[in-house]
């Protein structure tokens, strides 16, 4: 919460995660013919689905549809809507409907397991904010009733390490 809203120090892992993100986002809507996974992605003003399952049916007949980062009135600092767009459904697409988990704190854990092993490090700690950071803001701070603030900054880095594994409430484990 207490992060700047745009923090020059991000913006190399910013345009990394933009450039991954849009070949990610090629490979999602391109031609199968051609090697890609040919769904047509409809950008709506509205939130799509109301679980993963939908969502997954939908990806299963090559259509996924996502909110418009428009359509929240929260505009990205780095990020247009179209890039941001873009994030939505690859995200969707290889983090929840790839690891078949939902929206809440867990399957956004999962989500970002899943995917974020698409991204180099440098990208990584700009795909850490934009889910992680996100996630943990609108979850455990505004208690999942409003989305947090869109911020280009970066979280320490251990959280964007897929190796590290969290220490969780009641958890024994260290990291």
């Amino acid at each position: 919460m207490t992060a700047p809203t745009c923090d020059e120090r991000a913006f190399r892992s910013y345009a990394a995660f933009c450039r991954e993100t849009v070949r990610q986002y090629h490979f999602l809507v391109g031609r199968v013919e051609f090697g890609g996974l040919g769904l047509t992605v409809r950008v709506v003003d509205e939130n799509p689905y109301p679980d993963v399952e939908s969502m997954v049916a939908d990806v299963r007949r090559r259509r996924l549809k996502v909110w418009a980062s428009a359509a929240s009135g929260n505009p990205h600092p780095y990020l247009s809507d179209g890039e941001n767009d873009m994030f939505r459904a690859v995200h969707d697409a290889f983090g929840h409907a790839g690891s078949g988990r939902g929206f809440d704190r867990h399957g956004e854990e999962a989500a970002w397991m899943k995917h974020s092993a698409m991204y180099s490090a440098l990208a990584r700690g700009a795909m850490t904010t934009e889910t992680r950071g996100q996630n943990c803001a609108q979850i455990f701070h505004y208690e999942g009733v409003r989305f947090p603030e869109q911020k280009a900054a970066l979280l320490p880095p251990e959280f964007s390490d897929p190796r590290r594994r969290p220490i969780l409430v009641g958890d024994q484990a260290s990291r």
